[in-house]
């Protein structure tokens, strides 16, 4: 071995050896290192995409009978847990525009819609009148494909077909979700969820 390897590193060499470090992505980095495998990008895309965090049910529900949802206005995140407590879902959500139009407290799911029509109501119309007066099913439809209604008057969890409304202060009150998460959701909850807007 030459004696060279054993000499001590002056600072040029350090610095030049950080920056090499650092310029390396980090996935290759822990690649190369024994006993490390490459992490699960699809785990830390989902962290990245919705940049909120996890919460366990106890907090905010005595119990999880029909299901449990609970919407964070503040991180404008949607939570669900299910009777049985093995399934967790966390979906990026819409809120409403301004505090006046939001609502918090406990509700439950009414009712399900696949595919619903929409009439904005008599305040929308009033701030709005020239939005029409009914819009039914389909790519228009400010509902999106699924809406879950609450037993709140003009309340819903719905998806929308407008994607930059997802993470936004954007609803005149409703809770809005990606068409595909929306789906999701209305597969797992229940007529009778129990659901908590804070």
């Amino acid at each position: 071995m030459s004696k060279k390897l054993f000499e001590t590193p002056t600072r040029r060499t350090f610095l030049a050896g950080t920056a090499a470090v650092l310029g390396t992505p980090a996935l290759a980095q822990s690649t190369d290192l024994p006993g490390y495998s490459e992490r699960d990008q699809t785990e830390s895309v989902r962290r990245n995409i919705s940049s909120f965090r996890t919460l366990d049910w106890r907090p905010y529900f005595d119990n999880t009978k029909n299901g449990a949802i609970l919407v964070d206005l503040d991180s404008r995140a949607v939570h669900y847990w299910n009777e049985e407590q093995t399934e967790y879902k966390l979906y990026p959500s819409s809120v409403p525009l301004t505090e006046d139009l939001t609502r918090r407290g406990r509700t439950v799911i009414t009712r399900k819609v696949d595919g619903p029509s929409w009439r904005p109501t008599p305040s929308m119309l009033e701030r709005n009148p020239e939005w029409p007066k009914f819009i039914g099913p389909g790519p228009e439809n400010p509902l999106g494909s699924h809406a879950l209604y609450l037993s709140w008057t003009y309340y819903r969890i719905h998806g929308t077909h407008d994607t930059r409304k997802i993470g936004r202060k954007s609803s005149n009150g409703c809770i809005g979700l990606y068409n595909e998460h929306i789906a999701e959701l209305f597969g797992k909850a229940k007529v009778g969820t129990q659901v908590l807007l804070i």
